[in-house]
Parts: structure tokens; C-alpha cells; sequence
């Protein structure tokens, strides 16, 4: 049956659309091209530190000394994003077309004030971030010219992610995959030119990034423009503030979130880069390495926040359950899965970044540590993007702000400072702060069914 509104193909299965295979052909549909997507965007951070790597331990510290800055920076990008992911797909589900269009002519307006916004930030404090962060005197210089070269088309970046968020509220993942994914390619053979034949070296993966950065936010923009459920005419725009103000209910939460949570990896990497060069490169790298490793949550999560939104706009709670259920059981085992791998690949992937062996055998245990704990992490990223989708933000903001800085931040300080422990101790403390995220999340959970259970048992 095709909606001609949403031009959404649902495609019945035995036992109808909401039934429990219906719900899970729908999930995987949506998911695929979002996991793929991330993988892509895993592939580009995979590239530039591979590439950059290979030009010595100096050169992957330029680059990853400001990596949790840029998520900081650009904590304000995600919190619209999915507010607006929110928002969309429960008006798409209630089937009120105006107020979606009138939505997502906030999601526009909200993309390009965030983006000039952050991107400003960015490059003003571009000189200064590194000697924050602790870098080495040696390095200062070209990590700053690294970190403000990749924020420099930060509008560009927003609408990546705003505008990609409102098309993937309609259930449409796949074309924001084939935006990324040409997106990547380019930056992928930009590297090669600019690193190695050019010889640019850091600046020139900056480059790479810059432009890529720039054509997918163009793409994004211009299939936002095509998608007849979001579109809007240039006469009718104007700032809707019953709108903005519920978008920044969804929305600052999550901001707040994202705040605390990249301060604390901005105080954790500080913490990690007064171990030396050395224990930082591995660090970094090893962090970088696991990303690939939970992509599939990642993207389940995505999938399950537009579903879960919609079903709570359709007011199908039957449907809003049983998808929150579905995507536990599947994000769970696939990353049971993807944790069992990591475990047996560590040292070979980290040397796919480095050629220094020392940096490649530390990295590598640290790999086998976090794996065990993979399933949690995907548990706690599914049930973040249920509570996102049913805009629910204020308990995600305290999960993660109390675990992060009274787990993760106090107890990695004691290590390194107090106890001066080794970087075993700071991913035992890493391990923890995921694991505490996801029993706090699923506690909620476990109480409704408990309720659930024994007012059954009483009946």
C-alpha cells in the first residue's frame, strides 16, 4: 500500500504492517541505510586517520588533540536534529500536513543559525583550543590550522545533519546514505591528492574534509528542497515561536546532554594526553578504531526514534511497545556480535592506523577490554533513541551527565593524578560509565513492566 503524501512504500507481511515481523521488516528497512550511512561516516574519520597516521605519531596527535572540541562544538547541530527528527515524525504520523511543513521550516531556519553560530565559534577559538587541550608546544600550531580549516563550512555541516534528520523523519533513510556516501568517496580521493601528492600533509586531510563536508550539506539541501511533505514556499517563511519553543523542550535537553557529556571527553582526552605521545596516539586511535564497531546500534537507534515518533503521532502504543522491544532484541545480539568480532581483530586493526608497533599493541588492548562491553553500549544507544522519539530528553540528560562526570571523569582523575595508574585503568573507568548508561537507562523500563506484571498477577 503507497501513502501518496509520504511516498512510503510499507510493504505488508503476514499477520499486517504492526504485526511483530511487519514492525521488524520495517525497523531493518529503515536501519540498513542508516548503518551503512554511518559506516561511510566511520569510513571518513577511518581515512583521515589512517592517511594521517602513516605520516608519524606528531601528525595523528594535530589531528585527534581537537576531535572532542569538534564534538562539543557541534553538540548544538545534533540537539536540533533530533528535535526535529522528533517533531517531524510524530506530525508525519498524525497525518497533519501544515504543521509538518511549518516545522520544517524551522528545521531550515534553526540549520543555518546554528551553523553560522557554532562555525564562528569554531574558527575564533581555533588558535587557542590545542594549548587548552594540553598539546605539545610541537603540534599547537597544525592542530589549530587543522581544526579551523574542517569548521570552516560548519553551515554546511549543520544542514548535513538538520535537514538530513527531517528526511529521515519521513522514514526516507536511504537517500541521506547516497548523500553521505558521494560525499565520502570524494574525500576519500581529495586525501590521496592532497596528503600524499600534493604533499599538504594535516592540512591537506583538513582540506579533504572541508569540501566533503561542503557537498554533502548542498545535497542534503537540495533533496530537502524536493521532498513535497517538508516543502515550503519562500512567501510563506517566518519564525513559528510555538514551535521553536517546543523544539528547544525536545531540544535542550539533549544540548545539555551533549554539553556535559563532550566536556567530560574533553577533561577524559586531557587527562589521557598528560600520559605522553605515545598513550595518547593509542588512545585516540583505539578510540577511533571501536567507532565501526557500534555503528549498527547507531543506526537502529535512528530508525527506532522515527518510528517510535510516529507511532506515538498514529496515538498506536501496541505499535510503540512492541517497536521499543524489536529494536533491544536486534541492536542487543548485533552487537554481541560485532563485540565477539573486535575482541579477535583488535591488533590488526590498529595497525591498519599505524606503523608504530608500540602504539598498535597498547591500542590493541584496550580493543579486547571495551569488547565485552559492546552489548551494554548498544543496549544503552537503543534506549536513548526510544526516549528520543518519544521526546522524552530531561532522564537522558541526567543518565548521562551524572554518570559521565560522577563515574567516568572522577574516577579516571583518581587514576591518573592520584594513583598514577596506567590506561588499562582509564578504559576500566571508560567501560564503566557505558555500562552504569544503560542499567539507568533501562531501569524506567524495567519498572513499567513490573507494574505491568503484577497488576496482571493482582487481576
Amino acid at each position: 500500500m503507497k501513502n501518496r503524501w509520504l511516498k512510503i512504500d510499507e510493504r505488508e507481511t503476514e499477520g499486517g504492517s504492526n504485526s511483530t515481523a511487519g514492525l521488524f521488516y520495517r525497523l531493518i528497512v529503515l536501519a540498513v541505510p542508516t548503518i551503512l550511512e554511518e559506516i561511510l561516516a566511520t569510513l571518513l574519520q577511518y581515512v583521515d586517520t589512517a592517511m594521517v597516521g602513516r605520516l608519524g605519531e606528531t601528525a595523528t596527535a594535530s589531528v585527534s588533540i581537537t576531535t572532542t572540541v569538534s564534538w562539543l562544538i557541534g553538540s548544538m547541530n545534533g540537539a536540533v536534529a533530533i528535535a526535529v527528527l522528533a517533531m517531524i515524525s510524530n506530525s508525519v504520523g498524525s497525518r497533519d500536513e501544515e504543521r509538518t511543513r511549518a516545522i520544517s521550516m524551522q528545521a531550515f531556519f534553526l540549520a543555518v543559525a546554528s551553523g553560522l553560530f557554532t562555525g564562528s565559534i569554531a574558527v575564533l577559538l581555533s588558535p587557542f583550543i590545542p594549548g587548552w587541550m594540553g598539546a605539545e608546544a610541537a603540534i599547537q600550531k597544525t592542530a589549530s590550522l587543522y581544526f579551523c580549516i574542517i569548521n570552516i563550512p560548519m553551515i554546511f555541516r549543520t544542514m548535513n545533519a538538520v535537514l538530513g534528520a527531517s528526511i529521515r523523519a519521513t522514514q526516507d533513510t536511504r537517500t541521506p546514505m547516497l548523500i553521505n556516501m558521494s560525499a565520502n568517496l570524494l574525500n576519500v580521493a581529495l586525501n590521496y591528492i592532497l596528503i600524499y601528492s600534493l604533499r599538504l600533509g594535516v592540512p591537506g586531510a583538513a582540506i579533504a574534509s572541508a569540501v566533503s563536508y561542503t557537498l554533502s550539506g548542498i545535497l542534503m539541501l537540495m533533496a530537502y528542497a524536493k521532498k513535497p511533505v517538508l516543502s515550503w514556499k519562500r512567501k510563506d517563511f517566518g519564525i513559528k515561536l510555538p514551535i521553536l519553543k517546543e523544539c528547544a523542550k525536545i531540544g535542550l535537553p539533549v544540548l545539555g546532554t551533549s554539553i556535559t557529556s563532550c566536556m567530560g571527553y574533553v577533561v577524559f582526552a586531557s587527562l589521557v594526553s598528560d600520559m605522553g605521545t605515545t598513550v595518547f596516539a593509542a588512545h585516540s586511535i583505539a578510540v577511533t578504531a571501536e567507532t565501526c564497531f557500534y555503528i549498527p546500534g547507531y543506526g537502529l537507534r535512528t530508525a527506532t526514534s522515527a518510528i517510535v515518533g510516529m507511532a506515538l503521532g498514529e496515538k498506536d502504543y501496541h505499535k510503540l511497545e512492541k517497536t521499543g522491544m524489536i529494536s533491544v532484541v536486534v541492536t542487543v545480539g548485533l552487537m554481541c556480535l560485532s563485540g565477539f568480532i573486535l575482541y579477535h581483530i583488535s591488533y590488526p586493526l590498529m595497525c591498519v592506523f599505524t606503523s608504530s608497533g608500540q602504539v598498535a599493541a597498547l591500542g590493541a588492548k584496550m580493543l579486547k577490554m571495551v569488547a565485552f562491553s559492546e552489548p551494554f553500549f548498544g543496549l544503552m544507544i537503543v534506549l536513548e533513541g526510544i526516549y528520543y522519539g518519544l521526546g522524552r530528553t530531561r532522564y537522558a540528560f541526567i543518565v548521562e551527565t551524572g554518570s559521565m562526570w560522577g563515574i567516568r571523569i572522577l574516577f579516571t582523575y583518581l587514576c591518573v593524578r592520584v594513583w598514577n595508574m596506567d590506561l588499562r585503568a582509564v578504559w576500566t573507568c571508560m567501560i564503566a560509565d557505558n555500562v552504569c548508561k544503560a542499567l539507568l537507562f533501562a531501569l524506567p523500563v524495567l519498572r513499567k513492566a513490573a507494574t505491568v506484571h503484577g497488576a496482571g498477577k493482582n487481576g
